[in-house]
């Protein structure tokens, strides 16, 4: 039999019939519907340039200048309707929420004036836990299709936001262009990769015009947001020397070799503020990148993490007062018992910018499967605070991670999302739970399927083992069978006490 799923795509209106805001209308078999946040609502590979004139009326003003000034733009409403899935009085977001919040710093909206295609989202504490997924070729596997594959997998299985980290390819620009224009949400790099690149791989050759031009040519492409290892200075390194794995980061240590080779600071460092004019100019986001992120338990939480988290937070400051909107970069392999610590202390050293953590990981013993050790990680820091996650798959440590890799990671990031979602009460997050067990009370099979987050693999693993010529709603699974179902046992509890 074949998967039943009822899905209509509407639109939400805002102030002005340009802020269209989509999302599917889930009815189930039972009359009920449901409203779902869509990630890449008109994907495709020509999209809408549904921003242009709202930059153009902004008229060289950054979103973080609007919000300072106290003016609502059109990216700041038509967020605010994706996160209420309402309008006007109704809503639970209401755009005076999402200005006062980026006004405070504790929220950003990354989207580059040269990226007119992106649809506007929030990450910030008070709103939905983010996720972002990994994708990028290299040397090894230069093949773009693929990573295009792998941009459509991710938005169709929730990536709020995607980052390109392709490396060794003769036209970087040619994928990441295609990227851009394919994607309807926000596209972030870690511009380091390239500049070595250009450099020819050797990081002794890296110098401050090579890496001021790559990122100048990729904020001029329309990338959203930019990982910048600036908080790894000189003084940090004798303190990475003295882990067991040292720098993991890959954009870290780029930056380090160079250090090390020029014996001078950190050229993210000594350049910030030119950083900050390009960054201004096209209104990129800077995600203030963790250089010195531990790569396993042992080496966390130590002196050289928590010596770059306080560079960091005065970096944060610095971009503040240039008008650039700006979130922090997080661990990494952490024990569970200093999650929280974590939270707190970005918090606190940040000034409360909003925090992105890879997991973290919360334990180092499982290769293949460590985007269920980071989804551990990731739910309780999101619980605690985390505004964005960025997923982990099962080809961490191991490999370039392929279609299937993307999928599973994805899953397991957008559930521990959820997870934290409920657990700080956000209005909608229940929804979907509360109605999954009706669904489950009333043995509808099908429903049960089209409230999951991956409804294929719901199915199939249902269907496999069921018998042949099966009713099509069948009241017990292949676990208990058709003799006794405690869940048909529920309906004499109900007959006999309510």
């Amino acid at each position: 039999m074949p998967l039943e799923r009822k899905i209509r795509r509407i639109h939400i209106s805002g102030s002005s019939p340009e802020i269209r805001v989509p999302f599917d209308e889930l009815t189930l078999s039972n009359g009920e519907q449901l409203l779902l946040y869509v990630v890449g609502g008109e994907g495709g590979p020509s999209l809408p340039r549904r921003r242009e004139g709202w930059v153009r009326r902004r008229r060289g003003k950054t979103l973080l200048e609007c919000a300072l000034a106290g003016e609502i733009t059109e990216e700041m409403e038509f967020a605010a309707i994706r996160e209420s899935h309402a309008v006007g009085e109704g809503m639970a977001f209401t755009p005076d929420l999402v200005l006062e919040e980026m006004r405070a710093g504790r929220a950003v909206i990354p989207a580059n004036n040269c990226h007119p295609e992106s649809e506007p989202m929030v990450i910030g504490k008070r709103f939905s836990v983010k996720v972002n997924a990994n994708f990028g070729a290299s040397a090894v596997v230069p093949d773009p299709q693929r990573e295009l594959r792998k941009l459509e997998l991710s938005l169709r299985h929730g990536a709020d936001t995607v980052m390109d980290l392709s490396t060794g390819l003769a036209d970087p620009a040619a994928l990441r262009g295609a990227v851009l224009r394919a994607s309807p949400v926000p596209v972030g790099t870690v511009p380091a990769y390239e500049a070595l690149d250009r450099a020819g791989g050797d990081p002794s050759k890296l110098d401050w015009p090579a890496f001021r031009d790559t990122v100048l040519s990729q904020a001029r492409q329309g990338v959203d947001y930019f990982t910048i290892h600036a908080g790894l200075t000189q003084a940090l390194l004798p303190a990475a020397a003295r882990r067991t794995l040292g720098i993991v980061s890959r954009g870290g240590s780029i930056m380090a070799a160079r250090m090390m080779a020029a014996d001078e600071e950190n050229l993210a460092f000594a350049h910030f503020d030119e950083l900050l004019e390009i960054c201004h100019e096209y209104d990129v986001a800077l995600s203030l990148g963790d250089g010195l992120r531990p790569g396993a338990l042992c080496d966390a939480c130590d002196e050289a993490q928590y010596g770059e988290l306080r560079e960091i937070g005065a970096l944060s400051l610095r971009c503040r007062e240039a008008g650039v909107q700006c979130f922090i970069e997080g661990p990494g392999h952490v024990p569970l018992d200093r999650v929280e610590e974590n939270q707190r202390l970005e918090e606190e050293l940040c000034h409360g910018a909003p925090f992105y953590t890879l997991g973290p990981l919360v334990t180092d013993i499982a290769p293949g499967q460590d985007h269920i050790t980071s989804a551990i990680g990731g739910t309780l820091i999101a619980r605690e605070g985390t505004a964005m996650l960025c997923y982990v798959t099962p080809a961490e440590h191991l490999a370039l991670p392929g279609d299937q890799d993307v999928v599973d990671g994805l899953i397991a990031f957008r559930l521990a999302a959820h997870a934290a979602d409920v657990a700080r009460g956000h209005p909608f997050a229940r929804e979907r739970d509360d109605a999954m067990a009706r669904a489950r009370r009333d043995f509808r099979w099908h429903d049960q399927f089209a409230l999951a987050l991956d409804p294929e693999h719901a199915y199939e693993v249902w269907s496999r083992a069921l018998p042949e010529g099966c009713a099509h709603e069948p009241a017990f699974c292949s676990m208990c069978g058709p003799r006794f179902c405690p869940i048909r046992l529920n309906r004499q509890l109900v007959k006999k006490y309510s």
